[in-house]
């Protein structure tokens, strides 16, 4: 039985070009050149430069000579297309970034790739077709970092099943046996401790009587878990040696490459990042002076052939001249002109955008960015900011992510600048980056023979009047990269 109802329901749409002006916000300027040049050469009516020819004067209040509206894209605000419950939860905090954000990473090569270089190697070897056949598919297994991550048995039903060769695991292990022996050393380990012990392995080759290597050999080999937990005290006990046989011991080690494929120019594994500026702050005189970096964001305007080209369409159509050809067109170049004309305004909406946000944040901060002292960063998130400009959070988070700041101090990126709140024991409210910085300045000057537990560094807090729990500093810390007390302890 069929039945028929009548249901009311709100829906929010993108257009096209509404979506196009949200990813403008988020492109920084390293990529802005990049996508107002691949707009260009995919909209003939789109080009580079002022619309106002040389010896014109030109008007700050006059308008555009095109019309910057039309029935399909009238004049609009980012917000309105923006709802909040699109953004994810992490947006909305101090930390506003996640896991899968866009990192821009320019590649870097030069000379053989690291897998190039190994099987380089394999002509230096007197090996017939099989095994070289064998050690070629183990090194196309090395990752970028020298590692074999695959166990020998995988590798075995891998060469039976794709290449149709039988192989025993031992005669897989004899063949990768070989590739270890290969440069640099350590390559071909399947984990950190065979890594080692590889580069151990290969100075005593050199020097089999150094004691200092045999103790580091021993410690690698017999306690590699109580060296890794810094369990020091269990080591010299059980090897019977001094406090300074061991220190010496673990210098050798400290010594040896944990990646030993990371020390290659490998375009898979080398890679450095491009920071342009988005913004620049300078401070002159007691006065702190913002501008965009404009340094790629050229001045677009709209063909001026692609005009007239429609001027004279509109005088044929009214003489009674046109014909479907230029009907066809017509319609062409003033979906061109209409998308060029769109683009401009989408990019000074961004630049607008950007300007009157980082104002903001500037202002919010602006004890801070006179002299750079991280303890002056107030506690501010997203919203703070977004009540600030009338802007919606997203629209804030959007601007935040992936853009930099140049300041007299140095170039930061806009997240820095967000951070959590908390009161001290006398009801002042401060950033968690100001207690961050204490945590740093206490963990810096520690003994390493010694170093501060989480539940002594929350005492020296509490001391200086910031009451934290034990489990709170431990998330500071970690958040720092600092790692537990054990493993500071120094020798």
């Amino acid at each position: 039985m069929l039945n028929q109802k009548l249901q009311q329901k709100l829906l929010q749409k993108l257009s096209p070009q509404q979506i196009q002006l949200i990813k403008l916000l988020e492109v920084p300027t390293i990529q802005l050149e990049q996508r107002i040049k691949k707009e260009i050469e995919e909209n003939p009516a789109l080009e580079e430069g002022s619309n106002f020819e040389e010896g014109e004067a030109q008007d700050s209040n006059e308008e555009p000579d095109f019309e910057t509206k039309n029935d399909e894209t009238e004049d609009f605000s980012i917000d309105d297309y923006i709802d909040d419950d699109d953004m994810p939860d992490y947006k909305l905090n101090s930390n506003n970034h996640s896991k899968d954000e866009k990192v821009i990473e320019i590649p870097f090569s030069q000379g053989n790739s690291f897998h190039e270089y190994l099987i380089a190697q394999l002509d230096l070897r007197f090996m017939n077709d099989l095994e070289k056949k064998i050690a070629t598919y183990i090194i196309g297994n090395i990752d970028e970092d020298g590692y074999l991550r695959r166990d020998v048995e995988s590798i075995s039903d891998d060469l039976a099943f794709l290449q149709s060769i039988s192989v025993k695991e031992n005669e897989i292990e004899r063949i990768l046996k070989i590739v270890q022996d290969f440069d640099p050393a350590g390559v071909g380990a399947r984990d950190l401790q065979e890594c080692l012990l590889l580069q151990i392995d290969r100075k005593l080759e050199v020097d089999n009587s150094n004691l200092r290597l045999q103790t580091a050999r021993k410690i690698l080999h017999n306690f590699f878990p109580e060296f890794t937990k810094k369990h020091y005290l269990k080591i010299t006990s059980r090897l019977n040696i001094s406090d300074d046989e061991l220190k010496s011991a673990v210098n050798e080690v400290i010594r040896l490459n944990p990646k030993p494929g990371s020390s290659m120019s490998d375009t898979e594994s080398k890679t450095f990042q491009q920071i342009i500026p988005d913004f620049i702050l300078n401070y002159d005189e007691g006065i702190l002076q913002l501008s965009l970096n404009s340094k790629n964001a050229p001045e677009l305007r709209v063909n001026r052939t692609y005009a007239d080209m429609l001027d004279t369409f509109a005088k044929n159509k009214s003489l009674g001249k046109s014909s479907k050809v230029e009907k066809d067109a017509v319609q062409f170049v003033k979906q061109k002109l209409d998308s060029a004309k769109w683009f401009i305004d989408a990019i000074k909406q961004r630049q607008n955008t950007l300007i009157h946000t980082m104002n903001a944040i500037v202002q919010y901060q602006q004890e801070y960015f006179i002299d750079g002292d991280e303890t002056k960063l107030k506690p501010m998130i997203l919203k703070d900011i977004a009540e600030k400009t009338g802007l919606d959070i997203s629209t804030v988070s959007r601007v935040a992510n992936s853009k930099y700041i140049q300041t007299h101090f140095g170039i930061h990126p806009l997240k820095y600048f967000f951070s959590e709140g908390m009161q001290t024991e006398s009801g002042e409210e401060v950033s968690t980056r100001e207690i961050k910085k204490i945590l740093e300045e206490c963990i810096g000057g520690e003994s390493k023979k010694k170093p501060l537990t989480d539940d002594k560094l929350s005492k020296i807090l509490a001391n200086k009047g910031y009451i934290i729990a034990r489990r709170t500093v431990a998330k500071y810390r970690e958040q720092l990269d600092i790692p537990v007390a054990r493993l500071r302890k120094e020798l």
